[in-house]
């Protein structure tokens, strides 16, 4: 789909079929059901967006209005939320975790060297991932198992974050000593343990669920009406979320369980008008807040596993910033990208140089990979016309 606005599109035929091919590349990969993606400018004035592929098992088309399951994109929700709190007076990212939550919550998760650094956690620690603490979902219990095996094994749970922290001071390998992001030897370490904390404190702090914090923060004020928590219900109406599959098989567990992750669905539309409202300062009270989420990057440890991003993507608080290596495309280098990846395959990307915004899935659990796969490619799509 091609669409105008106000009679005038910069986007031409070439351009869609490039978008097109690029988009038949992610249906070609192992397993991949659908993709779905859309390319539209910051300013509005050109959009394209296609589907491709099933929803369901039953085989219903992927439509480009259909919501999503977008993993850790709600990461970006979640930081905006607690900067948007700072903002009002009700936290400090420099508060201690434990300010927020019961002290024994933080006993003992975060042991190196016989000192429990647990009190010590602060939210930009967490928000930045410079916290130390392993992610949740990659650690072993007992029976030589993650939790993501056992969901997909058929494990409804849900997890609280009492469960989540039971399963990190339990295997106690935390990864480094926190360091303040900024100070000298830091370093990051992506773990989704740091932003279920975070969703503590924000729970804490407002005596909501973050669902409803969500609404009121950044659902209403932006008109997300197709934006939302597993299990709830979205300000408008909304189609069935897609399927994620894992491998060649549906993976569909409870609502509540797909909750406990803490990840969002939403639609194209959606985080489009959601990075748009970001970039152009529709969200924050003060200019400088923005750079909190977009400023001092640090490179993230390197890290072999299939859902964990690591080199070469930077992190700020809540935001990545992707760039291929200059020595890795010598002749055609890509500018950088900012925004946020999810495991299931999910992106959400702003570029400044072209001044697009970039956004899709394919809603696979071994997935990762696939936007690093296209959206360079559609980034150039661009910068060659």
């Amino acid at each position: 789909m091609n669409e105008k606005q106000g009679g005038r599109n910069p986007f031409t035929e070439s351009h869609a079929e490039a978008y097109q091919h690029l988009l038949h590349q992610l249906t070609a990969m192992k397993h991949v059901k659908h993709a779905v993606a859309s390319v539209e400018s910051l300013d509005g004035s050109c959009k394209w967006s296609a589907a491709t592929g099933i929803a369901h098992p039953d085989g219903t088309p992927m439509e480009t209005d259909r919501p999503f399951w977008i993993a850790s994109i709600t990461k970006m929700f979640i930081a905006v939320t607690v900067l948007k709190l700072q903002e009002a007076g009700r936290l400090s990212i420099d508060d201690p975790v434990a300010a927020h939550l019961p002290e024994e919550w933080l006993q003992g998760v975060h042991v190196v060297k016989g000192v429990d650094y647990g009190n010590r956690l602060t939210l930009r620690h967490l928000l930045s991932h410079a916290s130390g603490l392993p992610d949740y979902l990659e650690l072993k219990g007992n029976d030589g198992r993650t939790l993501v095996d056992r969901v997909v094994a058929g494990d409804q749970g849900p997890w609280t974050i009492d469960s989540v922290l039971k399963i990190v001071k339990d295997a106690g390998k935390p990864l480094f000593e926190p360091r303040t992001p900024g100070s000298s030897r830091y370093k990051i370490r992506y773990s989704d343990t740091n932003y279920q904390l975070v969703v503590a404190v924000v729970e804490a702090v407002t005596g909501q669920g973050i669902g409803q914090v969500f609404r009121e923060e950044i659902f209403e004020p932006l008109a997300l009406g197709h934006t939302f928590h597993p299990g709830d219900h979205p300000l408008q109406p909304t189609k069935p979320t897609a399927t994620v599959w894992n491998g060649s098989e549906p993976f569909q567990p409870e609502p509540r369980v797909m909750r406990s992750f803490g990840d969002l669905n939403s639609t194209l539309s959606d985080l489009t008008a959601f990075m748009r409202a970001l970039i152009q300062g529709q969200v924050f009270q003060n200019a400088e807040t923005l750079h909190l989420m977009m400023g001092n990057w640090k490179t993230l440890s390197f890290a072999l596993s299939p859902i964990t991003p690591s080199w070469p993507i930077a992190y700020g608080m809540g935001m990545m910033r992707f760039e291929i290596p200059r020595l890795m495309t010598p002749f055609k280098p890509v500018p950088p990208l900012m925004g946020h990846t999810g495991a299931v395959g999910s992106w959400l990307f702003y570029c400044r140089e072209v001044q697009m915004i970039y956004t899709g899935t394919v809603s696979q659990v071994m997935g990762a990979p696939a936007p690093f796969k296209v959206v360079p490619g559609m980034v150039q799509v661009m910068r060659n016309r």
